[in-house]
This record gives structure tokens, sequence and C-alpha cells, in this order.
């Protein structure tokens, strides 16, 4: 088999044919590395190898057209038959002589991750991944055209063959579902000459031992039937033909079951061990407090995926397998709406969008739509378009976690906080309203001029920034309602301090307000672009647990004043300023952000939590709306976000809903800066300057060897 192997893989570097084909993959490969890489920065070479896939029709032909065909055609294949080598050695000589030339072009493209990493950061694990999927699924179609050369005796018709085997391959997917969107036994049948929807599963950031077993197994098969098409010339004129017939007939028929026994065995194998996540941001990893509620499940939970399972999105699948995996009372059930197109109607009144979730107990249910289980660059809402680029962010865990935690709580654990509404509130922003809603509160308006009194159910209340004052009646509702152990958020706004007399009545019940004016930062590292774009210290509180690591986002905030603590109040610091920032008393009129006559020197509190242990009140106080505004929480990664997760947790008093809210996770790496000059240069190299050395140096060798 060695003796075989050394002397095709020799053969095909004597001729024109070995350099040609690592040449043009090369180029091929190095133009979409340079389009998607250099020039646009990706961090990812998935989107090179997805976008090569299509080559392989091409390129395989080329590459195993003769290893069979022509040796048949000269008859050269009596001498093989009659060697003292066996048939199989020879095949797996062949074989392997073709794999090693096309593992010459995965070596070379694998040193491109490398060349990126010297501009960035780079998804090194993910890359690896992708290259070993792509190695395979270029052996297993390598495998397919050397079969085809068994079975042919014209170069021609083998290539054309190879060619049209390979593309209904790459096609099957497509074809299968034109025949049923929800899938039946013959596309089952047909799904199992798809060769490269495995490799997609290498693609999305899992090493996928399912899809790795599949290739091995087809590889293997495709080489045996080869050794059987030749064994059956080596037989066709003897007696023994009946006989052998059968045998060999039976024996691939062995070979057939057990391929399919192993991908089967594989398959049912639990995800964990199955597929292993090498994603750059772990995106399918299930964080400590999700294993931990999961694992603990006692009741069953099903979780219907609104799509055929032939359609599904390879993400979420990959995400709900994993749950799966933590615990027996979790079921997964595929529902397509193109047959069960009413099937979500028994769970809400809004159609959901395809490959959107349902969870559902015995208790109720909640539906998770797609839209919300990704987050998009807001460019991509603005000019119109989505697309897997503008993607930003990967919410599958932090949305499933929070639906089974709220299916599976009773009904009066469920907690209720009201936004009072009635006085201009600005109304906080969706990431904020997310997080209420992972945290399975119920978020609800309340304009208390219609109430008696605060509702009896309330767990918390929110006054996020009124532009116009309260009556007396219902300031007296708020402080009555605080004095009776409630809980509350409340946010103020410089520009109507001092309009809003019994609004500032209910702080005043706390010996606390705001200082009339707008903090102005003297610190840069305390503020962004502007001295009025505060980016406070963030105090470490129980408040603000999951916010310490990064910035807090405050544009144009109050002063909080606030006295010492009592016997029975504390006032605890959240956010606060540098020594150098300046309270503008004449905030209509600055021109400097420097003290000015009357201005008040700092450091100044932004945000304060207020609690007294006499009746259980906990007020949470910030000096500005645009603390829960989204656009300046997107400008901080989420962190002010964050925050409010945290105030929410506090003011509920249910520690176990901080599991639920777990964090959105970041979807890709950050794009790579390459300058011009460096990109053309390394893009040139690659996908031009070596494949034409490579050329250049097999047409050296084919014209020497012809001189001979």
């Amino acid at each position: 088999m060695l003796a075989i192997f050394k002397r095709e893989f020799k053969s095909y570097f004597q001729n024109v044919i070995g350099w040609l084909f690592v040449a043009a993959l090369l180029a091929v490969y190095g133009l979409y590395f340079y389009v998607y890489n250099l020039k646009n920065g990706y961090p990812y070479i998935s989107y090179d190898l997805k976008g090569i896939g299509f080559i392989m029709m091409i390129a395989v032909p080329i590459l195993t057209m003769r290893s069979l065909s022509d040796e048949r055609k000269t008859k050269t294949d009596q001498l093989m038959l009659t060697s003292p080598v066996s048939v199989g050695r020879i095949v797996a000589g062949k074989y392997l002589a073709m794999a090693a030339v096309y593992t010459i072009d995965i070596a070379l493209f694998a040193l491109s991750p490398l060349v990126l990493s010297i501009y960035g950061k780079v998804a090194l694990g993910e890359a690896y991944v992708a290259l070993f999927g792509y190695w395979l699924y270029g052996l297993s179609c390598i495998a397919v055209g050397l079969f085809i050369s068994s079975i042919s005796e014209s170069v021609i018709i083998s290539a054309i063959l190879t060619f049209a085997a390979l593309f209904l391959s790459y096609m099957m997917q497509s074809i299968t579902g034109l025949i049923s969107s929800s899938g039946n036994l013959l596309t089952k049948v047909l799904n199992c000459f798809d060769l490269y929807t495995p490799f997609e599963n290498f693609v999305s950031g899992c090493f996928s031992v399912t899809s790795a077993a599949y290739y091995v197994t087809v590889i293997l098969l495709l080489c045996f039937l080869t050794t059987q098409s030749i064994q059956k010339r080596r037989w066709a004129f003897s007696k023994k033909m009946i006989g052998t017939g059968a045998f060999s007939a039976g024996m691939i028929v062995i070979m057939c079951a057990i391929c399919v026994v192993v991908n089967l065995v594989v398959t049912a194998l639990p995800a964990k061990y199955t597929s292993i996540d090498c994603s750059a941001t772990k995106l399918y990893s299930l964080t400590g407090d999700t294993k931990d509620r999961v694992s603990k499940l006692d009741e069953d939970i099903t979780i219907y995926v609104l799509n055929s399972k032939k359609s599904k999105d390879a993400k979420i699948d990959e995400t709900i397998n994993r749950y799966k995996d933590l615990s027996s009372h979790i079921k997964v059930k595929y529902v397509d709406p193109a047959t069960s197109p009413k099937f979500y109607q028994d769970y809400t009144d809004t159609t959901p969008t395809t490959n959107s979730l349902i969870i559902e107990s015995k208790n109720r249910s909640k539906v998770i739509d797609y839209n919300d289980i990704y987050e998009y660059d807001s460019s991509s809402y603005y000019y119109g378009y989505q697309s897997q680029s503008s993607i930003t962010g990967y919410d599958a865990e932090g949305q499933i976690t929070s639906a089974i935690e709220y299916v599976t709580m009773d009904a009066d654990e469920l907690p209720v906080i009201y936004q009072i509404t009635g006085h201009n509130e600005t109304e906080i922003g969706s990431n904020f309203q997310s997080v209420v809603s992972k945290a399975n509160a119920n978020l609800k308006s309340l304009e208390l001029f219609n109430e008696e009194k605060v509702p009896e159910d309330a767990t918390a209340i929110i006054i996020n920034s009124p532009t116009v004052d309260f009556n007396e009646e219902d300031a007296q509702k708020v402080i009555d309602y605080l004095n009776g152990g409630g809980k509350a958020l409340i946010v103020g706004c410089y520009a109507y301090n001092d309009e809003l007399t019994n609004f500032n009545k209910i702080l005043a019940a706390y010996n606390v307000s705001f200082k009339t004016g707008v903090v102005a930062e003297n610190d840069s590292s305390k503020y962004y672009q502007n001295p009025l774009y505060l980016l406070p210290t963030v105090e470490t509180t129980d408040y603000t647990s999951d916010a310490t690591d990064g910035y807090v986002f405050l544009a144009g905030s109050c002063a909080i004043n606030y006295p010492e603590d009592t016997d029975d109040v504390t006032y605890t610091k959240l956010l606060s300023t540098s020594d150098s920032a300046v309270l503008k008393k004449d905030w209509k009129n600055i021109t400097t952000s420097k003290a000015e006559g009357g201005d008040e020197n700092g450091p100044f509190t932004t945000g304060l939590a207020v609690n007294d242990s006499s009746t259980g009140a906990s007020i949470v106080v910030f000096g500005t709306p645009y603390v829960v505004d989204d656009s300046y929480d997107n400008a901080v990664s989420g962190n002010n976000a964050d925050l409010f997760k945290d105030v929410i947790t506090s003011m509920t008093g249910n520690v176990e809903l901080a599991s639920s809210v777990i964090p959105v996770k970041d979807y890709t790496l950050s794009n790579i800066t390459i300058n011009t000059l460096q990109a053309v240069v390394t893009g040139l190299i690659i996908m031009i300057a070596v494949p034409i050395l490579l050329i250049i140096i097999g047409i050296v060798v084919w014209v020497m060897r012809r001189k001979k």
C-alpha cells in the first residue's frame, strides 16, 4: 500500500494536475479570504469555507477522474488485478494519495487564521474546527470520485458523473425540501447522500462528533464499494462469478448496515458528548445558573419549535439539545407552520415568526419570538436589512431559561411591577423592558388618578422622570405605599426639578432631594465626549453586582442630596462622580464645565439606594432618565441594563430571579482593522502570487520530465 501511495502521490506532481489542483483551490480560497477577512475585517474564516463549498464539484472530478478510469481504459488494471497486492490496499493507496494532495491545500488554508491574527483577535478555535470539517467534506467528495472512476472506462464520463453526483449532494437539502418540508421516508433516505450539510455543523462553531462519524463511514463505505467494483472485474469470466458475486453483495449489505448502525448510535448520544462548543464567545455553552435550575426540574416541560426539523435554525437547535441533556423532563417537538398553521393560536393571539419557541408546562406557557433570540446592529434596522453579519447578540439561553422559570413558578410567585403613568413620564427602553420580562415580572402601567391606592399586588413601582407634577393625592398614594413597605425606582430630570413640587415630596419623605442644576464632569476618564455625558464610578453594592465590570452611561444627570444614616434608614451610594465634577446651577446657559459663580464642586452622588428597616421600604433613585434609555445602554454594551437588572432583582426580593436573567452573549468578535495596503499586499500574495508560483513549478517539472 505504501509503495502505491508513493507512486500515485508522486505522479500527481510529475505533471500539471497536482500543481493545478493545489493552486486553483488556493486561488479561490484566497479571493474569499481577501474579500471577507482582509477587506471587511471579519475574524472568521468560516465565511470563506462556506463560500468555496461549490469548488469541490469542479476540483474533485479533475483530481479523481484518472485514478481508475484511465487504467481500465488502457487495460493496465489487469496488472493491478494480478499483482500480489490486495485490491483493498491498492484502493487505499490511491485514495490516500489523492487525500494527501488535497490535504496540502488544507494545510495552506490553515495558515490564514495565523496571518489574520497578526492584525487582531481571531476565533482560532472556530477556524480550525471549520477547517477540519471542510477537510472531511473534501475527503468524502474524493471518495465519491474514486468510486465513480472505478465504474467507468472513460475519463470524461467519470468527471461528468462525479460532478453530477457532487452537485446533487450539494443541492440535496433543497431537493428534499421540495419533496417534503416536514420530512418523510424518502427524504430521510435522500439525506444520507447529503455531504454538505454535516460540514455546516462544523462551521457553526461546534466540533460535531456526529458529522465526523458520518464522513468517516461514508469514506470507508465508498472505498469498500470501490474495492468490490474492482473485484467484480477480477472474477468476471470465472466459474466462481456467482458465488463471489453473492459473497460480495452480502458484504456490501453488511457494510452498509454497519455504517447505518454506527451513525444511529452516535446520533442517539447526548449532545454534550457529540457536540463540543468551540465558538469564540461560547454561544452554546450553558451557564452554571441555567444548569442548576434546569437540573432540578420536577415537572415536564415541552419546547415547541415552530418550524420543520429539516429547516430548523442550527444554532437554536444546538442550544435546545443542551437543555435536553440537563433534564429528562424537557421534551422538544417541531411543529411545521406549513402543516399546522393554527397551532400557535392556543398560546398567543400574535403570529410568531418562523423558528419561534413555545415553552409549555402544566401551569402556563410562554412564547419566545425568533426576533427576540437574536440582537441586531441598530444600523440594520435603519437601512432596512438584517443579515448574519449584522447580528450582534445571541440570547437563546437567556430567553429559554427565563421561560422555563416562568412556566414552572406558582402564580403567587410572579412579581408585578407597575410603571406610573399620567404625568408625561418617559417610558423605559425596550432593553430594560426585556430585563423585566426575563426576570419573569409582569410590567404594567398604572394611572394613580384612577386608583384609590397603589394596588396590593404591586411588588414594586417605577416612576421614570415625570415632566408634569403629581397632584397631592397621587403623591400621597405613593408615600402611603412606601410607608407600607413598598419598593420604588424613582428617576428625576434636571430640567423639571424645581417645577415638580408634589413629586419632590415623595423623595422628601425620606429626606432625599435633587439638587438644582446639572452635573458636569471635568475628569476626562469619567465622561464620554461631552462633560455632561457621565461615566460615574459604580460602587460595589448589592444593587450593582453585575454592573461593576463596565461603564454606566448617564447623560445630563442631577445630583442627589441625602442625609447621614439613621437608626432605621440607611443610604447607599450607587453611582458617584469624581472630585473634579461641578454642579452647574444655571443649566440653561452652560458655557464651560468649570466652576463659575454659584456652582457647586463635587463629588456628587448620581445613584442612591434608600432602605427603611422599620417599614421594609426601599427606594432606588437616579438623577437622569437616560439611565434606562436604549441608545445609552447600547453605547456601554448593555451595562446600564445590567444595573437595572440588579435593581429589579433587589426590589422584588427574589434572588432566584437573578438566575433567570442570563446576559445576552456576543454573537461575533469585533471586526479586525487592516489598512488597505496591508490587505491588498496580503491578498495578492495568497490568491495570485503563490498559486502562479505553484503552476510555474508544475510546468517546469512537467517540461523537464518530458525532456527525459
